[in-house]
């Protein structure tokens, strides 16, 4: 399915090296303010053209929104945005024909889909397709921001590196001044030596990111099937290079007893709250007004430099490939971009199916 959301719903479209990504949003109310400059802002975070072995491709994002906004303000009629593939050199793939790379999507693609399967760049499975997802964030993050509501995130680990100081929300916004948005100074330098040594060896490595919800209302979610974090593990693990998903401290709870892992209940105010949130702002599957965090885990980039065994498809014999077009180093800092655009979609369909944004009436000034 391209499809996800059910009072918010995104379709995306296109593959890697063909002309086109892109996206159509269906549920945003009509009188949003909305401007290219908010789907720009998001798309500039995930360029990471800095550090130019994370973004080798580097491709300034030539977008357009092609239905759904006049003067400024949504329609209430689905919006369509297309991101045009400029710096495509599929010539790099030619060798990798029916030569699936080990850990990437080509071995299940061609066996799901034959030889219509798109091996450039790795078609719909590329990290490129993200780009669409993050233009649909950019829309919901927008939505939300009418409720109070915002979503931001970081890399926590990256190459077996992993952060090691306490940290605010202010202190998660404020890493993205940095090369990476880090908040632990010391592990960033450490992770930018890893990569460094990493790009030496011709290799790739993966890592792990984390999400922040603040200003979450209570009451998002239902009490079964689309518990508010199975949707979002639904969404987390839906990019690219995603291998593990764990709501608040996650796997870490497990390890403790339950009068460790309780989050004590007190009094916030007009308002009853957690102490601790160790849980990550949802209990039973629905959001009790805490900020909602979790963290989502991406395994190395599949496409590496040194010498890998395969099968040659074509004459069903072993071989071996080393790939020598461009890649990223790792996904993780384009995927963390992605996490939090799919955790605003997340929310913001959750937030029209509870009625706190309302289809029925237009935001904003209106006659």
């Amino acid at each position: 399915m391209s499809f996800f959301g059910r009072e918010l719903r995104i379709a995306t479209f296109g593959e890697s090296h063909g002309k086109a990504v892109g996206v159509v949003i269906d549920g945003v109310p009509a009188g949003l303010e909305l401007g290219e400059e908010d789907i720009r802002r998001e798309l500039d975070r995930r360029m990471f053209c800095n550090i130019p072995v994370l973004n080798p491709r580097c491709e300034p994002e030539e977008f357009e929104i092609l239905s759904g906004v006049k003067d400024g303000r949504t329609q209430g009629t689905p919006i369509a945005i297309v991101l045009w593939n400029r710096r495509v050199i599929s010539s790099y793939y030619d060798e990798l024909w029916l030569k699936p790379r080990p850990g990437h999507a080509d071995l299940a693609y061609y066996l799901k889909y034959g030889k219509n399967y798109d091996h450039r760049g790795g078609g719909r499975a590329s990290g490129r397709t993200t780009a669409a997802l993050v233009a649909a964030g950019a829309v919901a993050k927008k939505l939300l921001s009418t409720i109070g509501v915002e979503v931001v995130g970081h890399i926590v680990e990256l190459g077996g590196v992993a952060i090691s100081k306490d940290y605010t929300i202010d202190d998660v916004k404020a890493s993205w001044s940095r090369q990476l948005p880090v908040v632990d100074e010391g592990a960033l330098q450490k992770m930018l030596s890893v990569i460094v040594e990493v790009v030496k060896e011709g290799d790739s490595i993966g890592g792990a990111a984390e999400v922040w919800a603040v200003g979450v209302p209570p009451g998002l979610g239902e009490p079964v099937f689309d518990k508010i974090k199975a949707d979002l593990a639904k969404a987390a693990l839906s990019i690219p290079s995603a291998v593990a998903f764990e709501m608040g401290m996650g796997i870490r709870l497990s390890r403790m007893k339950g009068s460790e892992a309780n989050d004590p209940i007190i009094v916030k105010g007009n308002r009853v709250g957690l102490a601790t949130n160790k849980i990550g702002g949802v209990l039973g599957g629905i959001s009790v007004g805490e900020p909602i965090w979790f963290r989502t885990y991406f395994k190395p980039t599949p496409s590496v430099r040194k010498p890998q065994q395969t099968v040659d498809l074509s004459t069903m014999s072993q071989t071996e490939l080393a790939f020598k077009g461009r890649y990223d180093v790792t996904t993780v800092p384009k995927a963390l971009v992605a996490l939090e655009a799919m955790t605003a979609l997340v929310l913001a369909d959750h937030a029209l199916r509870a009625g706190l944004i309302r289809r029925d009436k237009p935001l904003g000034n209106s006659i």
